[in-house]
């Protein structure tokens, strides 16, 4: 079982513009930053996803997130993680401090209290053979990369700055060293993936 973050970010190290949230899901023109995935995609940019998506058999998300997914305006049938590969959702775990109101996608998002680590078990144990992504946003996967539970960074670096929005990497001491693992770039982003190097 790997853990993979699997999160895109801007130039400047954004994985939203200002004012991100279930009303204006990735900010003040932060759609751009998922152009590689959502817009008009290069056959490189649609092999990255495709692959991705094949390797996921769980998703951690964070509390932010979830409240852009879970919108009336969020993930659907059509729209979701996977869709545009014909694939079933995966389950999807929510780390959070406090239990939402309310579900709309009470079929795939399972709400874990009880902390990251707690999370990532739970998503492991439904995975089977495939990957635990956590895939958001930024103040999660700053965590998960601290608290040293990833086992693989797949960054997708769009030609963006953004100068402001939710930064992955919040000025919070880390020390990590990588080994690059594959690099493809295309005209929407850079898809750079590295392995965690154990000590």
């Amino acid at each position: 079982m790997t853990v993979v973050l699997d999160i895109t970010i801007s130039l400047d190290g954004f994985v939203t513009a200002p004012n991100a949230g279930p009303d204006y899901g990735l900010g003040d023109d932060g759609l751009p930053l998922h152009e590689w995935a959502i817009g008009d995609r290069t056959d490189d940019d649609v092999r990255v996803l495709a692959r991705a998506t094949a390797a996921t058999g769980a998703v951690v998300m964070g509390r932010h997130t979830f409240d852009v997914v879970d919108a009336p305006g969020g993930w659907n049938e059509e729209r979701h993680y996977g869709a545009d590969q014909g694939d079933e959702p995966p389950p999807c775990f929510v780390v959070t401090h406090h239990q939402p109101e309310r579900v709309r996608l009470t079929d795939r998002m399972v709400i874990v209290t009880t902390g990251l680590r707690d999370a990532i078990a739970q998503a492991t144990a439904v995975a089977g053979d495939k990957d635990v992504v956590i895939m958001g946003g930024g103040e999660l996967g700053g965590a998960a990369l601290r608290e040293g539970v990833v086992d693989r960074v797949h960054l997708h670096v769009a030609p963006l700055l953004l100068g402001a929005g939710t930064p992955l990497f919040d000025g919070t001491r880390l020390s990590l060293r990588l080994d690059e693992a594959a690099t493809v770039i295309t005209p929407h982003a850079a898809h750079l993936c590295y392995e965690v190097v154990r000590p």
